[in-house]
């Protein structure tokens, strides 16, 4: 996948190139635009043209008359994206009750338990269609849950008088039964928009009819009426007529479905001229007790899963305790509750034909969940100990409520989250192992790790990359596409030099080299992994100038720590001196000059190196004082890491102004000495723009062209 990206803050053009099912490293210095690759990937992807556009480049956002836009090109389509980033740790991870969101659907919903899943749903669909295929049942239910949710019982079982349907029955039915005086108003106050005459005619009332004797709804007279209108308001709350409407449309909606002892009480009780007394109360709490028992009953089986019979439980057994004998019901034993629940226990009653074969697949399914609990558990465990951090993960909870929970190894406790216990690192650490499950997953087309290892230390780096990348193809994301950027050489060296066996031709590396907003793609490849002396050996044998290879030639006896005769010569070469200064002589505070023999013994050793070089010390100390020379040859360079040292030559770098880039010309500073193995600075160009810009800047202001 050739993935072309235009525009996109500091990024002008960036060609990116995505091997499928490789691990796609590419390699930069920080401001190169690594997380502007990323992000702009995951928009495009998204087709997120808002988020797209809020990368574009600040020089256009005050004028941009050519209407320049974000553009990322080269996408094929229905590309999904999983990002690992600053913001999945924060919004994914560490969560208050578990480690990572959903983590049911992350570690056990695997393929092959989708597969059992849907085995057993097959078996139980007769049962859950009864609801699925019957509009008129889903609205009992809604109906019936709606009247029960009107009445709250007590502590003590008694109704609650503060819930809506008690403080609506608890006054006169001043719907049926009409205030004296206010019989006129009644075709409203019984029609079925009676609440809202009732807000409409309050309102009107109360702030205009202080105006004037007219009417505020007709403008005739009302000097005369204005004592019944004002009553309306009196008698009538919106609310409790609200709620009392609602009561008793829900027992209207029911009617047929309860018995017609019930219902013919009920209707009494919604019509009372006074209220309800304490034997009506009694009725409504067994009513209610009846609909939330029926209720409970309709809502275990319209949502039937494997995980309703527990492991070890017969199944058959279990399914008659989901039949409805609608005896114990008796205030909804009507002819139409019974031939709603006659149909759902015929179901039943054929699911328990099969409920050998479900009882064997259920079985299945929960020794694959154990196996796959205890796979993850010793997993990650193993990672966290091979790491080095002393804490464990456990999957605990029933089914679909199970959770990955965090203790510390000397703690028997689970940890609530984990972000407040962990350090920066353990979070990053614990964070991509979980990030690696929810590719497993979700499996996406492009799995981008935003600079995922950088902060670890080599230990650490190893076992993540062990986690991520040397394991089965199906249990990490070997064999996937993943694109890893990354400021940190060690998994380049790691892949492609060290361990490359591991990784079988699985990766795809490159460095970014970025100059002027353009990013082109520099394919590394194990050849070009050599250590510093392989690298030297090399240099010497080029055709560059005599002065570059005696930078190198320098750094040689650095790396080696040989500091004897003619690494004394090198650094009077550098420092430009006429005469050589032996500084492994003690001396009280004057200087003593190298021994003729030794500073012979050092240009011969040097010479030996580097065969094209004068052998006398004035002549070379000449070419360094050379200051045209020196600055033809910064000119000419095409390497930042040449550049430095040249201009490093050149200038006394104490006398640069900025201690930033002072630092950077430290030859010390760039070259990787914690590694073994390297890329030859003289191929891939690690300094950043900006440093060698700045050091441009620097030459022209001390030494103009």
């Amino acid at each position: 996948m050739d993935i072309q990206i235009q525009n996109c803050n500091n990024i002008t053009l960036a060609d990116v190139t995505i091997a499928q099912n490789k691990l796609n490293i590419r390699f930069a210095p920080n401001g190169t635009g690594k997380s502007t690759i990323s992000r702009a990937i995951q928009f495009a992807a998204t087709s997120d043209e808002a988020a797209l556009s809020s990368l574009l480049p600040f020089k256009f956002r005050d004028e941009n008359p050519d209407n320049i836009e974000p553009q990322v090109t080269g996408m094929a389509e229905d590309v999904e994206t999983l990002c690992f980033n600053e913001e999945y740790v924060n919004k994914f991870t560490f969560q208050p009750d578990e480690l990572v969101n959903n983590s049911f659907d992350i570690f056990i919903r695997t393929a092959a338990y989708k597969e059992k899943e849907i085995e057993i749903q097959n078996f139980i669909k007769a049962v859950r269609e009864q609801f699925e295929n019957s509009p008129e049942l889903e609205a009992l239910l809604t109906h019936l849950k709606e009247l029960s949710g009107g009445f709250k019982v007590t502590a003590a079982g008694a109704l609650a008088k503060t819930s809506t349907g008690a403080k609506a029955l608890a006054g006169a039915n001043k719907i049926d039964h009409i205030p004296e005086g206010l019989e006129s108003y009644k075709p409203f106050i019984q029609s079925d928009k009676s609440v809202t005459w009732v807000d409409w005619q309050a309102k009107g009332h109360n702030d205009f009819s202080h105006l004037s004797d007219s009417c505020p709804f007709c403008t005739n007279d009302s000097t005369n009426q204005k004592e019944q209108i004002a009553k309306v308001g009196e008698e009538y709350d919106k609310n409790l007529i609200k709620n009392l409407v609602k009561i008793i449309n829900v027992i209207n909606e029911l009617g047929d479905y309860f018995s017609e002892d019930s219902l013919e009480k009920l209707t009494i009780i919604k019509s009372l001229e006074n209220g309800i007394e304490p034997e009506h109360e009694t009725f409504l709490v067994t009513v209610k007790s009846q609909i939330d028992g029926l209720v409970s009953k309709l809502e275990k089986l319209k949502t039937l899963t494997a995980f309703d019979f527990e492991e070890g439980e017969n199944v058959r057994d279990k399914l008659n305790t989901y039949k409805i004998d609608l005896q114990f019901f008796d205030k909804l034993n009507s002819t139409k509750t019974n031939e709603a629940i006659d149909a759902i226990n015929l179901s039943v009653d054929v699911l328990k034909q099969q409920a050998g074969p479900l009882q064997g697949k259920i079985n299945q399914q929960r020794v694959e969940m154990r196996r796959l609990i205890e796979k993850h558990q010793k997993d990650i465990n193993d990672f966290l100990t091979f790491a080095g951090y002393r804490y464990q993960v456990q999957l605990v909870g029933e089914g679909e409520q199970s959770q990955l929970k965090l203790r510390h190894i000397e703690h028997s406790d689970h940890l609530s989250g984990g972000s407040q216990h962990l350090s920066f690192g353990e979070r990053n650490a614990f964070s991509i192992v979980l990030f690696m499950y929810e590719c497993i997953a979700k499996n996406p087309t492009i799995i981008i790790l935003d600079d995922p290892i950088s902060s670890f230390d080599k230990n650490k780096k190893y076992a993540i990359l062990q986690m991520l990348f040397r394991r089965n193809a199906a249990e990490c994301l070997k064999g996937k596409t993943v694109l890893m950027l990354t400021h940190d050489v060690e998994p380049i060296i790691d892949t492609l030099r060290s361990v490359r066996g591991q990784f079988n031709n699985q990766v795809s590396v490159a460095y970014l080299k970025l100059i002027g907003g353009v990013i082109t793609e520099q394919i590394i490849t194990s050849d070009d992994i050599k250590t510093f002396v392989q690298i030297c050996e090399q240099i010497f044998q080029s055709e560059l100038d005599p002065i570059i290879k005696l930078i190198y030639l320098r750094r040689r006896y650095e790396v080696l720590g040989e500091l004897a005769d003619a690494y004394q010569v090198l650094s009077n070469i550098f420092k430009k001196r006429i005469a050589a200064e032996d500084h492994r002589v003690q001396s009280d505070g004057g200087t003593v000059l190298m021994q003729p023999d030794d500073l012979n013994s050092g240009l011969t050793e040097i010479c030996e190196h580097i065969p094209c070089l004068p052998s006398d010390y004035p002549t070379i100390v000449a070419m360094f004082r050379d200051d045209t020379r020196i600055r033809e040859l910064y000119n000419t360079s095409v390497n930042g890491y040449e550049k430095l040292q040249l201009i490093r030559i050149l200038l006394d770098i104490e006398t640069i102004g900025n201690s930033v880039i002072r630092k950077f010309i430290n030859e010390t500073y760039h070259i990787e000495n914690e590694f073994i193995f390297q890329l030859n600075p003289t191929q891939f160009d690690l300094i950043p723009e900006y440093v060698v810009n700045e050091c441009d800047n620097i030459l022209n202001e001390v030494t103009p062209a």
